[in-house]
């Protein structure tokens, strides 16, 4: 059972506590409700632009980095379709100074031409080494805009084109930051050997003066039940050929979510997973294949994809799949099979729980999507689900008009 106490400043700014002694450090993890999802369809790309712009400097603080390094800490942040994520470590003893860092940032950026270039470059050098230039990188690229039409999921966080970001002008930035970036559209988590007092004391010292900020309304389309199957056949320079299979799926905050989890992990969670086991190591198809979820905060996607051995077709490499499929969707799994991957995903919550950024990164997104407290139910409601639950969710997911198919042949 993980303590958690909270307090939600007038602003609107949410604040989670959890002390952990067993450390002498801290984490300070700020989450804002903002992701590609949350941009313009001729504009995209900007959250991810924001995660670098946030470390060029604030109002007040010309460098992020250096008085951080000072006092012990280090820092880092990611940027997801639903969310940006900022967190920090540094000694317990000095973690005022990671909420004045936090909080001058949620203030004002140094909004400046020169700053706004420095990081487009990196952006636009990232967007050509991680999708342009590496093998199999323009995959997201590809099954984005195949499985979605109308929902922003249908471009990757670091956006749809490289344009979108050569052409964002100083002003769509501000606008964009004043837009999401706010305390009223922001979680601050902290974990580690602190004093809720203190820490509730601080948040409201530093963050209490930031202004409520109006968010830009949330008129996010929702994605049309897909009817029919869809199939997009590209040829790459690469070594090896895949199959990249997407289906749709509900959000994150589902009841069947757990059920549908569970159902990716018996496909391929570890070397005795069905996939695995099948596909890898007795049929001898694919050097590696995988099944997984999103979890996005709207309805997702599941994703099983392999890549093909030399020696295998890509009309061998489909029906193969699709049997493991059909199987799994016609016949309920049995109770061994099941309890290994219950067992699997509890210990990794447990083991996940032992590090103190871990719990405040996953309060901050528990809180987002409902309250913190919710943590501690996730192995109740993993070891709740039924065998009949994932007949279910199989039945529900792996139907021939709800895939979209992407075959990466290589012309090698």
């Amino acid at each position: 059972m993980i303590n958690i106490q909270k307090q939600t400043l007038a602003n609107g700014l949410r604040v989670v506590v959890h002390v952990d002694k067993s450390t002498p450090l801290a984490a300070v993890n700020v989450l804002y409700n903002v992701g590609s999802k949350n941009e313009q369809a001729d504009k995209t790309g900007f959250a991810h632009l924001f995660e670098h712009l946030m470390f060029g400097g604030s109002k007040n603080i010309p460098s992020y980095d250096t008085p951080l390094q000072k006092v012990g800490g280090d820092n880092n942040a990611w940027t997801s379709a639903d969310i940006t994520n900022y967190y920090l470590t540094l000694p317990a003893a000095n973690i005022e100074t990671g909420f004045w860092l936090e909080s001058d940032r949620m203030l004002e950026l140094d909004f400046s031409e020169e700053s706004l270039e420095v990081q487009r470059k990196v952006v636009i050098e990232e967007f050509k080494q991680r999708y342009l230039n590496q093998p199999y990188g323009d995959i997201p690229l590809l099954i984005s805009p195949l499985a979605y039409k109308v929902h922003p999921y249908l471009w990757p966080t670091i956006g749809k084109e490289i344009s979108h970001i050569e052409n964002a002008t100083l002003a769509d930035v501000k606008n964009f930051f004043y837009s999401h970036y706010a305390p009223n559209n922001a979680v601050l988590s902290v974990s580690g050997n602190v004093d809720p007092d203190q820490i509730f004391k601080l948040a409201e010292k530093w963050f209490g003066e930031i202004p409520y900020r109006e968010i830009a309304p949330d008129n996010i389309p929702m994605e049309p039940e897909q009817t029919e199957a869809r199939q997009l056949k590209v040829d790459r320079n690469v070594p090896a050929e895949m199959i990249h299979k997407v289906f749709h799926i509900g959000s994150r905050t589902d009841d069947d979510f757990y059920s549908v989890d569970l159902l990716s992990d018996i496909l391929s969670n570890g070397p005795s997973s069905r996939l695995i086991q099948s596909l890898v190591k007795e049929q001898q198809l694919f050097s590696d294949v995988n099944a997984y979820i999103s979890g996005d905060h709207h309805p997702g996607l599941f994703t099983v994809t392999g890549r093909l051995l030399p020696t295998t077709t890509m009309e061998q490499a489909e029906a193969a799949i699709n049997k493991e499929l059909d199987n799994i969707r016609n016949n309920q799994v049995n109770d061994y099979e099941l309890q290994k991957v219950k067992n699997k995903i509890e210990s990794s919550l447990v083991f996940s729980e032992i590090s103190f950024l871990n719990k405040a990164m996953n309060l901050a997104s528990f809180e987002l999507l409902g309250k913190a407290e919710n943590i501690n139910e996730e192995i109740h409601k993993y070891q709740a689900v039924k065998a009949q639950n994932i007949l279910d969710s199989a039945q529900k997911t792996f139907r021939h008009e709800n895939c979209s198919t992407l075959y990466y042949h290589s012309s090698k």
